[in-house]
């Protein structure tokens, strides 16, 4: 079954942002230039142009133009940066420990976090990450083979599934949420955490290519991380 015209013309303008040929601010074609290219109705242009200003992908501007907008993730409370990062940054050592990487199936639950059919296959992986020798964050993430079909064979030692994903399915839009959890025996024994220590759980939604790109759990200790952010 062949995906509307609307959505091929999405598709081609989320590829040339990608590719890095129209940055933020870019004046995109106009709907006479697209329609005509895709030999198609303005009207099929227009729900293209409207979804992808719903997703903050494009903005439109009255009698100027449709624009490449700023991506929605550089304004949230919790910045999109890799642990490693973080950790290099305020002159620690930083390494991993790959816990498990591999294709799993998505249950009902998680098919529908994940915007999949039930049953259909996912990268699922766990990396432990230390910082001057110490476990600060332990990571479960799930990923879309869709946007990144190399994912599980990626060195996660080297660099984390955050830089990567970043790299290879740039950020459209986030969705988060913080919470203090019981851990479970493993996660504490991982951890190295107190049978009572609280753990702090971000646990975040990633979209690119106008799909839900990753779900990640990042859990940390309670009494040796906290969050920090800026409007």
């Amino acid at each position: 079954m062949n995906a509307p015209a609307y959505q091929g013309i999405k598709d081609f303008i989320l590829a040339r942002i990608h590719a890095g040929e129209w940055g933020e601010g870019d004046q995109v074609p106009s709907e006479n230039e697209l329609a005509r290219e895709f030999n198609v109705a303005r009207m099929t242009v227009n729900r293209a142009l409207r979804e992808l200003t719903s997703e903050q992908v494009l903005t439109r501007v009255q009698g100027s133009g449709t624009f490449v907008a700023r991506p929605k993730y550089e304004s949230t409370l919790v910045a999109i940066r890799s642990i490693s990062d973080e950790i290099v940054a305020r002159g620690h050592r930083y390494q991993a420990n790959v816990l498990h990487i591999g294709a799993s199936i998505a249950d009902e639950a998680l098919a529908e976090e994940m915007q999949v059919s039930a049953g259909s296959p996912v990268f699922h992986s766990r990396v432990l990450h230390f910082e001057n020798d110490e476990p600060v964050q332990l990571e479960e993430r799930w990923v879309n083979p869709a946007v990144a079909p190399e994912y599980a064979l990626q060195d996660f030692t080297n660099t984390t599934p955050n830089q990567y994903l970043v790299r290879v399915a740039p950020l459209q839009r986030v969705e988060y949420r913080i919470e203090a959890l019981a851990a479970d025996g493993d996660t504490r024994e991982l951890l190295t955490m107190d049978e009572l220590e609280p753990c702090l759980v971000l646990h975040r939604r990633t979209w690119s290519q106008s799909q839900v790109a990753s779900i990640a759990n990042l859990w940390h200790p309670g009494s040796r991380y906290r969050f920090t952010g800026h409007f």
